[in-house]
């Protein structure tokens, strides 16, 4: 008998495995339940976690409402939330939140409400809202908020924000207790800090440093007293370190004073044996050439170089702190220096220390063996007076002055007791303030851009370095240094960058870089 039946051809037959499979995925998509946590009740929008300790990635990707109220959460991590594109409303209340990661609400571009309120938050990482451009509510009651520099960037946001911020305060610090930080300025908060940096460690001992410019460069030279030396560096703009010059051999030498005048370069090198003299730049011939010696019989023992310029005319005055010898002022001539005038003798003076008071140039004398003697000049006889001393004030090693402003204050350096910074109130200096010193025998103001600081040296401890408050109108402390027996500073501006120079009587002369930080990053 035969057989009726037909068998299908092959391509009705993957066709119907095709649909079979089709229907099969279908239904088993229709039956697989939706990914949620174990802590959690989910629904197709809505997701809402109990007793949660931790904020787990296993959400299905259409929730538009999260909500994790009254949790054990004490940190929200890095892309918490990734894999949700269409959340919304985002509430994570009344937990134990203290940190939260700088990326942790990456990518949610479609969260319009955040709710963040009663945590245990007191700062917030900086752009934490960046990239949620929809939000238009965010809730913050309810944290402890420190509204230092490190949460300014909120009140920058909140200041340019379209979404709506509930009211918060502030917890601290005290100056800003209970303050609201919805209407805090960003102009109200003081973020830029700076700071001295080691940079170069030069392997030899000095005991004066000089920065100064010449045709258009800038250059470094310090005194080694140990190795008779005037060392001279310059700066390498490629390896951006300081490297070496030019040096001129000396004798036990104290002081080594760049001058220049008419474009040419003068070092007068003071020493405390063979006598002092004074070196001219020969560009020609790229070397120091000896132009004069310097009167053995006034300066027997240098101790400071200053140099200024008074009606257009070029001096220098050498502070003598022998017994025999006399402090001197020095006159260019247009060929060579020349005596000009003798202050007085017997008194060692330690330090010299020019400055216009009132708009009229004065000297200001330190001596061992008596107070700060006040010299004016005197446009009649073209010499410096003795006007009148600073009371009170025995045993100052030296004196420098510095300006803030308008007022004109200067710092005395002691040994022994307490160093001091006074104000000149237009008919003395009188005192401001007094700064702990032992074994000091610098005490260096100085600017740095904006930046007003002294830096007080000591033989037996750390180097303090003090910055002008202005709301104070004093200096407070503001940094240390590890300096061996520091005798002078002096900064420098090269390629943008500002260094600090010090010199170490018994240890390595030290170069630090002045670092501009923003306590808000």
């Amino acid at each position: 008998m035969e057989n009726t039946h037909k068998i299908p051809n092959r391509s009705l037959w993957l066709g119907l495995l095709v649909v079979a499979s089709v229907l099969l995925l279908v239904d088993s998509k229709k039956s697989k339940p939706l990914r949620c946590p174990l802590d959690c009740t989910c629904s197709k929008d809505n997701a809402l976690c109990e007793s949660a300790a931790q904020i787990r990635r296993s959400f299905h990707r259409d929730i538009t409402s999260l909500l994790f109220t009254a949790n054990n959460l004490d940190s929200i991590n890095e892309d918490a939330f990734i894999g949700l594109p269409h959340l919304e409303y985002l509430f994570i209340e009344n937990n134990q939140i203290h940190l939260i990661s700088p990326h942790a609400f990456r990518g949610l571009k479609t969260l319009v409400h955040l709710s963040l309120a009663y945590n245990n938050l007191e700062t917030l990482p900086k752009d934490l809202f960046k990239g949620l451009e929809a939000l238009t509510k965010v809730d913050l009651r309810g944290n402890q908020f420190i509204c230092d520099c490190k949460l300014k960037w909120l009140v920058e946001w909140i200041y340019s924000t379209n979404a709506t911020v509930d009211q918060i305060y502030c917890k601290g610090p005290a100056s800003q207790l209970d303050k609201k930080i919805n209407d805090l300025l960003p102009q109200s908060f003081d973020c830029i800090t700076t700071e001295f940096e080691p940079y170069q460690s030069m392997d030899f001992n000095s005991i004066s440093v000089e920065a100064f410019s010449f045709r258009n460069d800038q250059f470094v030279v310090f005194a080694q007293p140990f190795s008779g030396k005037c060392s001279f560096l310059e700066w390498d703009h490629v390896e951006m370190v300081f490297r070496n010059y030019d040096v001129i051999d000396s004798t036990s030498t104290v002081v080594c004073k760049p001058l220049v005048i008419d474009n040419q370069l003068f070092i007068i090198v003071a020493q405390l044996f063979g006598g002092s003299h004074i070196y001219k730049r020969d560009t020609s011939a790229n070397k120091f050439i000896k132009l004069q010696g310097i009167d053995i019989l006034r300066i027997r023992k240098p101790n400071d170089i200053e140099t200024f310029r008074i009606d257009g005319e070029s001096f220098f005055i050498i502070a003598d702190s022998s017994k025999a010898g006399s402090t001197t002022i020095y006159k260019w001539n247009g060929n060579g220096f020349y005596s000009h005038q003798s202050l007085h003798q017997w008194y060692r003076d330690t330090d010299v220390e020019y400055m216009e008071i009132s708009s009229k140039p004065h000297l200001i004398l330190s001596s061992s063996s008596q107070r700060p003697v006040i010299y004016q000049w005197s446009k009649s006889t073209k010499l410096f007076d003795r006007r009148t001393d600073i009371p009170e004030m025995e045993d100052v090693y030296a004196v420098k002055h510095f300006q803030v402003k308008s007022d004109l204050f200067i710092c005395l350096t002691r040994f022994i007791g307490d160093s001091k910074v006074m104000r000149w109130d237009g008919a003395l200096f009188r005192e401001l303030q007094t700064m702990p010193s032992r074994g000091s025998m610098v005490f260096q103001p100085f600017t740095v851009g904006s930046w007003q600081y002294a830096i007080l040296g000591s033989d037996y401890s750390f180097t303090q370095v003090y910055r002008w408050d202005a709301k104070k109108g004093e200096f407070v402390r503001f940094q240390e240094l590890n300096i061996q027996a520091p005798r002078a500073f002096s900064p420098i501006s090269i390629d943008n960058r500002q260094f600090l120079l010090a010199s170490s009587f018994k240890g390595k002369t030290q170069i630090y870089e002045h670092r501009i930080i923003d306590l808000s990053n």
